[in-house]
């Protein structure tokens, strides 16, 4: 099932050659068929295109100059072969050529010597589905619950389709790229990790429970990261006069993914909910910033001295700063202010923000504004976050 042509994508195609990453089956190919539809192909996963280009990338700079100077030319899985990267340099200077370069994973393009372009291709990430792109079929529990990878929206099982796209990933992306030594002791590591969404990052606590070495926990976190699956938020130094947490929090790309790793499936738990749905508007934000850069800088904030206190996203733009707790209960609590409050001698600080699953709009007596979960994908949508 092809989901693009029923939820049109918010990614829009720059005029020049780019680079664009993303999880498997977030839809690169299927948005790249329906962008550039006279484009050249060169599918990486074809695996006799592979080998014949790993065996002589010659071959893929003389197919490339059979094209008319100024024609769009997509690479899928362009990670597989670096070296290709050195033709299509040449391809842009000499041909002309505008290149599409479409990847799942950055870690091999970061290896000493891999041509990256000079600045000639610009970086792009795409994501799962947004609320924007599915529309009316959008439901937040159904999201918390399974995600919105579009390869497990089309899925009739959406559950079984999780449970295999994490066994695919583990084939095709950690078997076969070769990025691992001990296969098992990244299995071992993915589960524990997974609990750890939407937490500070406890490296020796995660190595300890995975049984391995630290240097080595850190190496998976680099390859979740490479592999666009996860990220680390940093904490954010304000000056304040409060000594602030420097440990980064983890959170992974999609809420299903997380539940799959754990292989959880059923109904999502209270208990679950609110580490998932921060880790979910920490990926509309990244999704969102892409298109219409709202931000600059992207950080958490918590005093060291009051660890129940915290702000989940502090978004740095032009030196301004905007302040966004989210939860996810339905009935509003004064108590979920407290983080917005302690950060409010942040100079510059243009807006603060609680986001929660209810329908009421509020306004505190500090100036805190407390919006539905609504309000807040409008905001996103229309490009009016910031006051």
């Amino acid at each position: 099932m092809v989901v693009n042509a029923a939820y049109p994508r918010i990614t829009v195609a720059p005029k020049s050659s780019f680079f664009l990453f993303g999880a498997r089956g977030v839809g690169k190919s299927t948005w790249a068929r329906e962008t550039f539809t006279g484009a050249h192909r060169f599918d990486l996963l074809d695996e006799g295109l592979f080998q014949s280009f790993l065996a002589d990338p010659s071959l893929f700079g003389a197919e490339l100059r059979t094209l008319a100077p100024g024609s769009w030319v997509v690479v899928d899985e362009v990670q597989r072969i670096p070296g290709l990267l050195n033709e299509v340099h040449r391809a842009i200077e000499e041909l002309r050529l505008r290149f599409a370069l479409l990847g799942s994973s950055a870690r091999k393009l970061k290896t000493a010597g891999t041509n990256l372009l000079a600045g000639r291709a610009l970086w792009r990430t795409m994501y799962p589905f947004v609320p924007q792109e599915l529309g009316t079929a959008f439901d937040l529990e159904s999201t918390l619950r399974f995600g919105s990878i579009p390869l497990v929206v089309a899925a009739e099982d959406r559950a079984e389709t999780l449970a295999a796209y994490v066994q695919l990933y583990l084939r095709e992306e950690i078997r076969g790229e070769a990025l691992v030594r001990n296969l098992p002791g990244f299995v071992r590591f993915l589960p524990i990790a997974a609990l750890a969404h939407g937490q500070v990052v406890n490296v020796a606590g995660i190595a300890r429970d995975a049984g391995t070495a630290r240097t080595t926990v850190q190496g998976y976190l680099e390859i979740l990261e490479d592999t666009l699956l996860a990220w680390r938020l940093q904490g954010f130094e304000t000056r304040l006069r409060v000594r602030e947490r420097k440990h980064p929090k983890l959170y992974w790309l999609d809420p299903g993914l997380v539940r799959a790793v754990k292989k959880q499936t059923g109904t999502v738990s209270p208990e679950e909910a609110g580490a998932l749905f921060e880790g979910w508007i920490h990926t509309l934000l990244r999704a969102y910033n892409e298109t219409g850069s709202l931000f600059d800088e992207i950080a958490y904030w918590s005093p060291a001295e009051a660890r129940s206190v915290e702000v989940d996203f502090l978004l740095q733009r032009g030196g301004e700063h905007l302040a966004l707790e989210v939860k996810a209960g339905t009935r509003y609590a004064p108590d979920w202010l407290a983080g917005l409050k302690a950060i409010g001698g942040l100079p510059r600080l243009a807006r603060r923000v609680l986001v929660y699953t209810g329908t009421r709009a509020l306004r505190t007596p500090e100036g805190i504004e407390v919006w539905p979960l609504a309000k807040l994908l409008a905001a996103l949508a229309e490009g009016t976050l910031w006051p």
